[in-house]
């Protein structure tokens, strides 16, 4: 009796195997479905953001450039009333004529100035959208060669030489770090090329760094036993340490 029950209970379990394989396959395509349309998201989201970011950068280089041109026009301008003010004074007969001159001279300026608040707001408000600070440090082992020149590029831009005096390199030799780059930047990933002279002979290095939004990344090269060795780290704060 009890070998025709087990006999009977292997049959069912055989039966069943076949429909729970087939229920778990299916629970494993709609698992892998959703994972692809997850990425798919995602990459799409991305794409987006990445689009808009090099928008804002296009439009911060219009700016840049409408404002160079406006702070010329008003240059231009204000030169051109204050000269035709001035030789209308000269001309006449008035006792306060100096007077006068030298009120439309402080009224001038004070006009430039307040455009020139204008327009940095301007910029400071442009640099706020993007809320990355990029800050590229140089600093030497004082066991070694300390530099004599740098020259730095950034995301394959036109590069920012420096030389340093006999007093700036005994200075790094003993430690110290300078700056070869702050600024305000994109929050995406940015290449940072270096060329260091040691010796009189150049040493060249490339690290790529992601600038977050809302904080200070930095990006330090180190020379150290002849090559140049990149580190990063990041900040809230203004200082590197």
């Amino acid at each position: 009796m009890r070998n025709w029950r087990s006999v009977l209970l292997l049959s069912v379990s055989l039966a069943a195997s076949p429909a729970v394989a087939g229920a778990l396959g299916a629970q494993t395509d709609t698992s892998r479905a959703s994972d692809s349309t997850v990425e798919q998201v995602y990459e799409s989201q991305r794409s987006a953001l990445v689009k808009q970011l090099q928008s804002t950068q296009d439009q911060l280089s219009q700016l840049r450039s409408q404002r160079v041109a406006l702070e010329a026009q008003i240059d231009n301008a204000l030169a051109q009333a204050t000269e035709q003010r001035a030789g209308q004074l000269l001309m006449s007969s008035e006792q306060n004529a100096l007077v006068q001159l030298d009120q439309t001279l402080s009224t001038a300026q004070d006009n430039m100035q307040a455009q020139r608040d204008r327009m940095s707001s301007l910029g400071d408000a442009v640099k706020r959208r993007t809320g990355a600070v990029l800050v590229v440090l140089l600093r030497a082992d004082s066991s070694q060669t300390s530099p004599t020149a740098a020259e730095l590029s950034l995301d394959g831009g036109p590069p920012d030489t420096r030389t340093y005096s006999a007093i700036a390199t005994q200075a790094l030799q003993q430690g110290a770090v300078d700056e070869l780059f702050r600024s305000a930047v994109l929050p995406v990933s940015h290449t940072v090329d270096v060329k260091i002279t040691l010796g009189g002979q150049p040493v060249t290095a490339r690290a790529t760094v992601e600038a977050k939004s809302d904080v200070v990344t930095y990006l330090q090269f180190t020379v150290r036993n002849g090559q140049v060795v990149p580190s990063t780290w990041t900040s809230q704060g203004t200082t590197p340490f």
